[in-house]
């Protein structure tokens, strides 16, 4: 058993976790954001995320780092060293912190990964919602079919409007 090893994971995850209840906080704020159609605090919240998924990426290293450490003392490779295998290289009880703190890591990054799905899937919400009123405000050219008002486009003087149609903004009054 090597206590050092012990300490290192330990701290390993406390890194992990603290990094990873970070990143839902600012997951769970920009859904909020979202929700209140706030596009300032949306991009300012994916700033934060951005710089805690890159904070992310670090600890990933570390943590590659003492994977290929303890697959070096159980004679297997990095990639194939699970935790119920890390903990025999600790002592008792610093493995049995080590597997209640893996556990919860486990379960915040399963939380931050169904938030960030709900965030993405009210995102796409709201994008084809501002995708339809661009429509309807364009009179039923494509997507991108902006242009000035006293430029008719080829495209909207071809497409007949439909009957019983509803002029949401009058660009002629």
């Amino acid at each position: 058993m090597n206590a050092q090893m012990g300490r290192a994971v330990l701290a390993h995850l406390d890194a992990q976790i603290q990094s990873a209840r970070h990143l839902l906080e600012l997951i769970l704020k920009q859904g909020r954001a979202i929700k209140a159609r706030d596009v300032e605090h949306v991009l300012t919240l994916l700033a934060g995320i951005q710089a805690e998924v890159e904070r992310r990426t670090h600890l990933e290293a570390a943590r590659t780092d003492l994977l290929t450490r303890a697959g070096a003392q159980l004679g297997v490779p990095a990639a194939n060293v699970t935790m119920s295998q890390l903990v025999t290289l600790m002592p008792p009880a610093e493995a049995q912190v080590a597997t209640t703190r893996s556990a919860e890591l486990t379960g915040l990054l399963n939380e931050v990964a169904r938030e960030h799905g709900v965030n993405r899937a009210l995102m796409r919400q709201e994008l084809t919602f501002l995708s339809h009123l661009t429509r309807l405000v364009g009179g039923g050219e494509p997507e991108t079919g902006y242009r000035p008002p006293a430029q008719p486009s080829a495209i909207s003087t071809a497409v007949p409007r439909a009957a019983g149609a509803t002029r949401l903004l009058d660009l002629k009054a």
